[in-house]
């Protein structure tokens, strides 16, 4: 006889969300939030981003900028005092040169190299910058506007506008034409000074525009991915309560719920033969002890139940002997049913982690289960071989077979969990579960596990079951 395979549906793994990012510094948080607040409370321009509350990536690409910008400042000056030096007569004219390009110099390389610790300073005063915009306009003076130390200038108004947003980015754009337009009163009459101070200026007010579109940009992206972030946390939950509220149906399922339809059952025989005026005495002592012998196991299903649900992890359980374990449920069951039930084990003894172990046994479990319900068998047989590769497991009986074909979703609305809990199962430990028709004609419940999901854990160690503990 040919077999029939039809292969359940695998659900879907559950979906990892990605991690959270990491908490910004609070000094820059609150400094880059007061500076928007107070800009978005006159009413004056109101584009400018707000800095994110948790996202620090964009925080620090900000501060990089801001660092970069004090570099390319502090070579400009380096280059270009000389040049100023040289056209200072000598005395204090030449002194207070001297001073500006030192204190300019010095400015320049402390926030470079120390930005954590002088950039709050200058973020929160932002006079500090005018001082510093002063220092540049003593050099350029002295220097002409065709010197390196014009292009110094061009760093001034993108700072601010990485610092400042809009509004720090105007004054200080605004500030520095100023200067420019007096260092070209003073050097007019030499050739290019048209020429070089336009050029300036012109880098000036794009510095200043590219300064602040970075930094509302980069806020911006920063609110986004904090927006998205959330989005996939609340995803995540979502799909956390959804996967346990299917734990514990088929939990529910495989133990306590088939117990009280039994109880049910007896239960309803019981009231039965009661109600009947010639019953006997006999008859009703053993349907009693038969509803009490069901609510027991019923309470004790649920006692398993609850200790599943409390246990945090499986570091501190032993490994599973599946092929005793199996034994004692294939006694119970055939002690149960009456039905004869073989177990045959091919292989190495397979030893399992308690939660591949405590699925494994659920599977076997509800097969067994719908061979006694449905089948209408007159024998099972319970097959366990462990290679190298893979661990398969199978049920068979000589029943009806199982029907033409099978979908989860017409099992799930005609209220059958029980295959679509063994797929559940499968899938949680890498394997799979396949119906097919037994050789003896009737159903094939066959379960494959890849032998990588198998391997029982290590004995823990005692560093281990301190922090356990």
């Amino acid at each position: 006889m040919t077999s029939r395979r039809t292969p359940l549906p695998r659900p879907s793994p559950p979906w990892t969300p990605p991690q959270w990012l990491s908490q910004p510094p609070p000094w820059l948080s609150r400094l880059w939030a007061r500076r928007h607040l107070a800009s978005t409370e006159d009413g004056y321009l109101a584009d400018d981003a707000p800095a994110p509350g948790s996202v620090r990536l964009q925080l620090n690409a900000l501060q990089a900028l801001c660092r970069q910008a004090f570099g390319v400042r502090l070579a400009a000056i380096a280059v270009g005092a000389p040049f100023a030096m040289t056209n200072a007569v000598n005395g204090p004219p030449r002194y207070t040169v001297l001073a500006a390009a030192v204190l300019g110099v010095m400015g320049s390389y402390a926030m470079l190299r120390d930005w954590d610790r002088f950039g709050p300073r200058l973020l929160a005063h932002p006079g500090l910058m005018a001082v510093d915009l002063t220092f540049g306009a003593v050099l350029l003076l002295t220097a002409s506007p065709a010197s390196p130390l014009a292009y110094a200038t061009v760093c001034t108004p993108l700072l601010a506008g990485l610092l400042y947003g809009w509004r720090g980015s105007g004054i200080f754009t605004g500030l520095q034409l100023i200067v420019l337009v007096t260092v070209y009163r003073a050097w007019q009459h030499h050739p290019g000074s048209g020429a070089s101070t336009l050029l300036i200026a012109g880098f000036c007010v794009g510095a200043g525009i590219i300064g602040v579109t970075l930094r509302n940009l980069m806020f911006r992206f920063g609110t986004a991915s904090q927006a998205l972030s959330e989005a996939n946390s609340r995803l995540a939950v979502a799909e956390a309560v959804e996967s346990e509220r299917a734990r514990l149906a088929r939990e529910m399922h495989d133990s306590v719920a088939k117990t009280l339809h039994g109880l049910a059952l007896a239960a309803e025989a019981l009231a039965t033969s009661a109600a009947a005026g010639d019953a006997d005495p006999r008859t009703l002592g053993q349907q009693a002890t038969i509803v009490a012998g069901a609510a027991r196991r019923a309470a004790a299903e649920s006692r398993d139940l609850l200790s599943d649900l409390r246990r945090h992890t499986d570091l501190t359980s032993a490994n599973t002997d599946v092929l005793s374990e199996l034994g004692t449920r294939v006694r119970a069951f055939e002690s149960r049913t009456h039905l004869p039930t073989t177990l045959h084990h091919r292989g190495e003894p397979p030893v399992l982690p308690y939660a591949t172990a405590h699925h494994v046994l659920a599977i076997v479990s509800e097969a067994l289960e719908n061979v006694y319900r449905h089948a209408d068998a007159t024998r099972v047989t319970v097959e366990l071989d462990v290679s190298q590769a893979e661990y398969a497991l199978r049920v068979r009986d000589d029943g009806v077979g199982p029907p033409p074909s099978v979908a989860l979703d017409d099992l799930t609305r005609s209220g059958h969990f029980g295959l679509l809990g063994m797929a559940e199962r499968a899938a949680s430990l890498g394997g799979r579960i396949d119906l097919n028709r037994s050789p003896q004609g009737g159903a094939e419940i066959h379960l494959t596990l890849p032998h990588s999901s198998a391997v029982p854990h290590p004995p823990p160690t005692h560093q281990e079951e301190a922090a356990h503990a």
